[in-house]
């Protein structure tokens, strides 16, 4: 992507009927990871979330907590959902509630127009609803039930029955659009990644579409239809909307006709693989039909397991994001989902496999380095950073997988893999590290010719201090804490911020530490961690 281009980012909106585990700050943080990278390039940048507060599920959560449905999704959203943002040391721009005013008004303009243009009408739905995922089913889409449930057809996501709907409902016609959304895919790959979703979504289009009832008439927690207040929207009309929504739709004058301009269409939605056909399928579709731009990627990321059962409150898997921060921090937390699962694929989390990593990796990896060059600065000069020498080829061979990783990580960013990135920027550190053990700097030291200003010495410990610095920048959409960290102890002017906001072309090359920057050795990066069974 261009430099300072616009980069309107987004997470799902997500249900409020329960606390949110470690598979929605998975979404969260590599959406964070992704908007923090493209301010860091100068980009225009946009990171929106929320949450969807409609729909049966939602009101049947509520009634069986003794509360409106209304006062449950405020009591999640102020308690859960906006806690856990600062948790996970997210940087939205915006939430989204679809109970907000600025949302429902919206919806309600943008149905009014799509029913006046013909492109809804009324008939009669019967069929499977699992309320579980909100989500009208075909039989193709069931499994035979086990256990308790033998004998009847349930949802493969929750295990359980679905119920049976005959309603009266309005319907979109989702079927008219079959051929374009073929078209879209086989035009534009780029908008459902990776290529196993869009082929997923390519196969069910084709396999041929019905019509989609968008309204429900048997309870009222909802959207009232403009025209027919005796229906509310279905859930997921309404919540796909909300990326429009949230940047002004259909205002056509002031701040919101401003923000819209600005930044539709979405350059990026982020989803779980289980609500790709939504945000693939009926999503476009409704944006056809309006004759609005299509965002520019839909990217399904794949489940995060445990014990093999995808992440849920209801099978007992769900993980609060904090019990693992309280113990590893948002740094590990966040490095750990970036680059221990193969984004787009599924991945198993393990309390033991965090702990490997967070040793390996963070602690004798990153932390050990740049406790060792802050210590010999200190030990040799006095905590103040010498000139350099003339480099040798192996001080030019740190220099050069600096540059690599960066341009290799920049390209794992733009075709959104985080994984691949980290993988990247890693070999950084692992050079560094390597670079340690081959310049022995403690050796060179006892030369009393290799001391001083543009002695050998200095060159060693000015190379590992600019790879720490190219580290700092590349790093800080991952870990913001531990990075800002280390660029105060590098004693770099600018803030982090401030200098990371430039094109990340500073992080490929090194010579920015001006001599005599003060270098200290703080605080561990990431110390060692007390093992809670022994605690």
């Amino acid at each position: 992507m261009a430099q300072n281009s616009s980069f309107y980012i987004t997470t799902p909106i997500y249900y409020v009927n329960d606390a949110p585990h470690i598979g929605h700050a998975y979404t969260t943080v590599a959406a964070d990871v992704l908007a923090r990278w493209h301010r860091q390039r100068g980009d225009d940048t946009w990171l929106l979330t929320g949450t969807d507060e409609h729909g049966q599920k939602v009101m049947n959560t509520a009634a069986s907590h003794g509360v409106s449905p209304q006062e449950w999704a405020d009591r999640l959203v102020t308690e859960e959902w906006q806690p856990v943002l600062a948790t996970l040391d997210a940087t939205n721009d915006d939430f989204i509630r679809t109970t907000q005013p600025r949302h429902t008004e919206r919806v309600q303009r943008f149905l009014q127009a799509l029913f006046d243009a013909g492109h809804i009408y009324q008939g009669k739905y019967e069929g499977y609803y699992c309320v579980g995922c909100e989500e009208y089913k075909l039989d193709g889409d069931l499994v035979d039930g086990t256990g308790e449930h033998e004998g009847v057809k349930v949802c493969p996501i929750h295990s359980r029955p679905v119920d049976w709907l005959s309603e009266d409902n309005y319907f979109f016609r989702l079927s008219a659009y079959a051929d374009r959304l073929v078209e879209l895919y086989e035009s534009h790959p780029e908008f459902v990644q990776p290529a196993s979703a869009r082929n997923e979504v390519m196969a069910f289009v084709k396999g041929g579409m019905k019509d989609l009832s968008i309204s429900r008439n048997t309870f009222d927690w909802g959207i009232p239809l403009p025209w027919d207040s005796s229906h509310v929207l279905y859930v997921w009309f309404d919540a796909l909307l909300n990326y429009a929504t949230a940047v002004g739709l259909g205002d056509i004058e002031g701040a919101g006709a401003e923000q819209f301009a600005r930044r539709w269409p979405a350059a990026v939605h982020l989803v779980g693989k289980d609500i790709l056909r939504f945000h693939a399928v009926i999503w476009p579709a409704m944006l056809m039909a309006a004759g609005l731009p299509l965002p520019g990627t839909v990217f399904a990321h794949g489940w995060l397991l445990v014990g093999g059962e995808k992440m849920s409150k209801s099978k007992l898997t769900g993980i609060a994001p904090s019990q693992v921060i309280d113990h590893f921090g948002s740094d590990a937390f966040r490095y750990y989902f970036m680059r221990a699962i193969s984004f787009g694929s599924d991945g198993s989390f393990s309390w033991e496999d965090m702990s490997a990593r967070y040793a390996g990796d963070l602690a004798n990896g990153l932390g050990n380095l740049a406790s060792r060059v802050a210590a010999m600065v200190g030990k040799y000069f006095g905590g103040v950073l010498p000139a350099a020498g003339d480099a040798q080829e192996i001080d030019l061979a740190l220099a050069a997988v600096a540059a690599r990783a960066t341009a290799d990580a920049e390209a794992a960013i733009d075709r959104i893999a985080p994984h691949d990135a980290l993988a990247a920027i890693w070999t950084l550190v692992d050079a560094a590290n390597h670079y340690v053990t081959d310049t022995e700097p403690w050796k060179v030291a006892k030369d009393a010719s290799a001391l001083g200003d543009g002695g050998r010495l200095a060159t060693i410990l000015v190379t590992l201090a600019e790879s720490l610095r190219s580290l700092a920048v590349l790093l800080h959409p991952v870990m913001p804490k531990a990075t800002q960290s280390l660029w105060a102890q590098l004693g770099a002017e600018a803030a982090l911020g401030a200098l990371a906001e430039q094109p990340l072309a500073g992080a490929a090359t090194f010579g920015v530490l001006p001599a005599g920057t003060v270098v200290t050795k703080g605080d561990a990066l990431f110390p060692r961690l007390e093992d809670p069974a022994e605690a």
